[in-house]
């Protein structure tokens, strides 16, 4: 499981001209399965994503193929957490999980 930072730049200017392209990205994680949320860090600091069913050069791969990432106009980290206990709503992210 990832948490996905993406925090603004100094070209956070230009965040509009690649937008269409950053929600399509967003999109085929969601699609994909990949991507469990999406939302903005506030205030007004760039975005979070939660991932899961990846691996961690998987992710990678698909976090620089992101327009915002490709064009600088965030930075990226990508923080990995091995569930070891969870509510019973989020179950599934421990499924596989050897312990």
């Amino acid at each position: 499981m990832f948490i996905v930072l993406l925090k603004f730049s100094g070209n956070k200017g230009q965040a509009s001209q690649f937008m269409e392209g950053h929600k399509e990205w967003i999109k085929r994680g969601f699609d994909d399965g990949v991507f469990l949320l999406a939302g903005s860090l506030q205030p007004n600091m760039g975005g979070g994503i939660l991932a899961h069913n990846t691996s961690l050069p998987n992710l990678q791969n698909r976090v620089n193929d992101d327009p915002f990432v490709a064009e600088k106009v965030v930075s990226a980290e990508i923080l990995e957490i091995t569930p070891s206990k969870t509510d019973e709503r989020l179950q599934f992210l421990l499924d596989g999980i050897d312990k």
